[in-house]
């Protein structure tokens, strides 16, 4: 840190043709401060797994609710002799089994490896 301040003060008392320069000599030295910590605090790719996993379990746990919902306005849509409540069933089973659908789509694909579990 103090390396950031001596040359934040050598900047200050520089003449003007020197000044670009050193400005870019103090983004280098600050941008490498910065970034040191923070590769040195990752833990690894499994806690990032895990924080997707619980971030595609509240997804779907949202979107399992709401397509449960579009299911029942659909069905009621349809009892009411709307033509477009199908379309509502259709769109809430797919918003409904969306986690199981893009899992079996990856499967069939070989790419097994990158389907996350959701976790709650």
């Amino acid at each position: 840190m103090t390396l950031i301040c001596d040359e934040l003060i050598s900047v200050m008392t520089s003449p003007l043709y020197t000044l670009a320069s050193s400005t870019g000599k103090l983004l280098a030295t600050s941008t490498t401060h910065l970034v040191l910590p923070v590769l040195a605090q990752t833990g690894g790719t499994n806690e990032l797994k895990q924080g997707f996993q619980l971030a595609l379990g509240i997804i779907f746990m949202f979107g399992f609710i709401w397509g449960v919902i579009k299911i029942w306005v659909g069905a009621n849509a349809i009892s009411k002799g709307d033509p477009d409540g199908k379309a509502g069933i259709i769109a809430g089973i797919i918003i409904a089994g969306a986690a199981a659908i893009m899992g079996a789509l990856f499967s069939i694909f070989g790419l097994s490896g990158g389907v996350l579990t959701p976790t709650f």
